[in-house]
């Protein structure tokens, strides 16, 4: 049996989610702390299902990279200003690109041991914001030394392990499955294609929250706000998907020389936040609306670090085999694209059906921003199962240092009620607990 974590969660569901739009790199929210892009879609996930923020017992924010010297209150300082009651703890977890996945896990695990019924859940990202940063000049600058001021995430591109860089990763997995060019720029082209007719059709919009300049107020305490920059009054679309022919796409010079990854068949990078509410049963039937999705279970795994892309393929193999499903039961499969030849790889390794996989595009089109991410995969699976009236689907990704994690969620069919959960069911394992079926 495969190895890594898994757990599976008999009676936790996903009651709604939101997110912003996907903003390219220095755009309308070039000046937005990501804490207050956290605060807009909490408050708004709260006004959308009409559910108090005094009935939350947790909150769970994700935030990779510092958009601001008030950093370490990220996961806090959301619950206040999205009105969460002050004893209700906060706490902040990582697991780089996998990072919106993590709240999901974290959530589960809280409902699954009782210690919260209700969970909001807040993926934040401003990939503008990243710092220019420097660690040498606590004690000051020796005589005759250069500053050593470094952009943040451009290092952070590099694992210093392996010492490669992620498209490194990326161009290894090319060669080992045989992955062209060509092959990529289709993927990439294809992803912009999927993205555009998605939004074209509206199926967005239903996840989006319209941005705009605002202030926050907390009683008591100093206000916050978003100040949206350059001439958009209003941010309400997802700004980079385009459509990109592939014989475009061909013209842009690879990252290395003779390498298959360019910057149009890699993840764009885009500013976001997304959030969600995850309940127990008891809390969902309390509520009384119906809720997007069950989270049915969650996996994690290792990689090796040369090839970490790969890491959604035996993420969601453990996911599958301990929840005693076929990857042919998966109607939808929403995996990151961090890049290009990462993703086919991992289509490859599986042998998913393209029709099936980022059916709206990806993060090729639509970007990564690392800590929403995957909340927004989360909700963006879990609409297309409600849309196509199918019940399984998984979102995944890979994550730098080599890692995989995917989550199994569930579509509540109209003749489907939320039942009780089964006595012992709702349990954490690394053996072979099974998702109960539905």
């Amino acid at each position: 049996m495969s190895r890594g974590l898994f757990q599976t969660f008999s009676d936790t569901w996903i009651l709604d989610g939101v997110r912003t739009p996907m903003v390219d790199h220095c755009g309308a929210f070039a000046d937005a702390n990501p804490i207050d892009l956290g605060i807009k879609v909490a408050r708004e996930i709260f006004q959308r299902t009409g559910v108090a923020p005094a009935q939350v017992d947790s909150v769970i924010a994700g935030n990779m990279a510092p958009g601001g010297f008030d950093q370490f209150y990220v996961p806090r300082h959301i619950g206040l200003y999205a009105g969460v009651p002050c004893e209700v703890p906060a706490i902040m977890v990582q697991r780089i690109c996998g990072t919106g996945f993590e709240l999901f896990r974290r959530a589960g695990e809280q409902i699954a041991t009782g210690a919260a019924s209700l969970a909001l859940v807040v993926g934040t990202e401003s990939m503008t914001r990243n710092p220019i940063a420097a660690f040498e000049h606590r004690q000051g600058f020796k005589l005759g030394m250069a500053p050593q001021f470094r952009d943040y995430m451009w290092e952070a591109l590099t694992d210093p392990a392996p010492a490669i860089s992620m498209i490194q990763t990326a161009e290894n997995l090319a060669k080992q499955y045989g992955i062209t060019r060509e092959a990529v720029d289709a993927f990439a082209s294809e992803s912009f294609a999927r993205a555009v007719a998605a939004q074209e059709a509206g199926f967005f919009a239903g996840e989006i929250v319209p941005i705009s300049s605002e202030v926050f107020e907390l009683d008591g305490y100093k206000p916050r706000g978003i100040r949206t920059a350059g001439k958009a009054g209003v941010a309400d679309r997802d700004t980079h998907p385009r459509l990109s022919p592939p014989e475009v796409l061909a013209r842009l010079r690879p990252v290395f020389k003779e390498g298959v990854q360019t910057g149009g068949n890699s993840s764009a990078l885009t500013d976001a936040a997304a959030a969600a509410l995850v309940a127990s049963g008891a809390a969902l039937r309390g509520w009384g609306g119906k809720p997007l999705a069950r989270l049915a279970a969650a996996a994690a795994v290792g990689v090796p670090p040369e090839i970490m892309g790969i890491g959604p393929a035996p993420a969601i193999r453990l996911l599958l085999e301990r929840s005693g499903l076929k990857l042919d039961d998966i109607a939808r499969f929403e995996i990151n694209e961090a890049q290009g030849a990462q993703t086919l790889a991992v289509q490859r390794e599986l042998g998913l059906d393209p029709a099936k996989l980022n059916a709206k595009g990806g993060a090729i089109a639509l970007g990564h921003p690392l800590a929403a991410t995957g909340v927004r995969l989360t909700l963006t699976v879990a609409r297309q199962l409600k849309e196509i009236g199918a019940r399984w689907g998984v979102a995944s990704a890979c994550v730098g240092g080599g890692q995989g994690i995917a989550l199994l969620v569930e579509n509540l069919k109209p003749w489907l009620e939320p039942r009780p959960a089964p006595a012992g069911a709702s349990r954490s394992s690394s053996g072979s607990a099974r998702a109960p079926p539905a």
